[in-house]
């Protein structure tokens, strides 16, 4: 990993591209983040950076929290974040990290939390196949279905498809591009849906696939 950075998710919108063409973006707030912490491969067995995001009153983080941004000499920050960068020699504790340190047409990976969906059915959530509504079959035309075998095993096998909590849960989407940058505003324009709602808390990383 290059780089890194945490942002918050503003909305979506489109641009329009040199040629013409309409673009559907998500406008990301990434940064200004901190330096907190700096972890080294002689004290911690690897090497990392922790970003903070967001500026938080003091009286909003316990005692051990404050002793943390004391001894880093920053302000306390809402949100924290580690990112494990080939080359964290380049910064130190302190130093700022600018959504300039993207630039358009790179590809990145983002990662957030997905609006929560509540109690769904199995259609909804695994996008199963609706029951016939003929020979007998209701009032079970949007119920799973069969759960398996008989006597043996007597069970349901790990992984079926069923009724649950859907959503709220960490996704991450790959290889999407930046199609601009307002380094002076702090904002990236990136292409296509990014998980999470509006305000949502994100984190940018270099593309794995690129």
């Amino acid at each position: 990993m290059q780089k890194g950075i945490i942002g918050k998710k503003i909305g979506m919108t489109q641009i329009f591209d040199e040629t013409g063409k309409v673009v559907p973006v998500t406008v990301v707030e990434a940064g200004p983040c901190v330096v907190v912490q700096k972890k080294t491969i002689e004290n911690d067995g690897y090497a990392a950076l922790q970003l903070g995001y967001g500026d938080v009153k003091v009286q909003r983080v316990n005692k051990p929290m404050k002793g943390h941004f004391d001894k880093a000499d920053v302000a306390c920050k809402k949100t924290l974040k580690e990112f494990r960068l080939d080359d964290c020699d380049a910064l130190n504790v302190g130093d700022i990290v600018k959504a300039d340190t993207f630039a358009a047409g790179e590809a990145v990976d983002v990662v957030g939390i997905s609006k929560g969906k509540g109690f769904a059915g199995a259609i909804k959530r695994h996008n199963q196949h609706r029951l016939k509504e003929t020979h007998g079959t209701g009032p079970v035309h949007r119920q799973a279905g069969s759960m398996g075998a008989c006597s043996s095993p007597s069970r349901i096998y790990k992984g079926k498809g069923m009724a649950g909590h859907m959503g709220a849960e960490q996704v991450t989407v790959q290889n999407l591009e930046i199609v601009k940058i307002d380094a002076e505003n702090n904002l990236i324009a990136i292409k296509g849906a990014i998980p999470g709602p509006k305000g949502g808390i994100v984190y940018i990383v270099d593309s794995v696939k690129a």
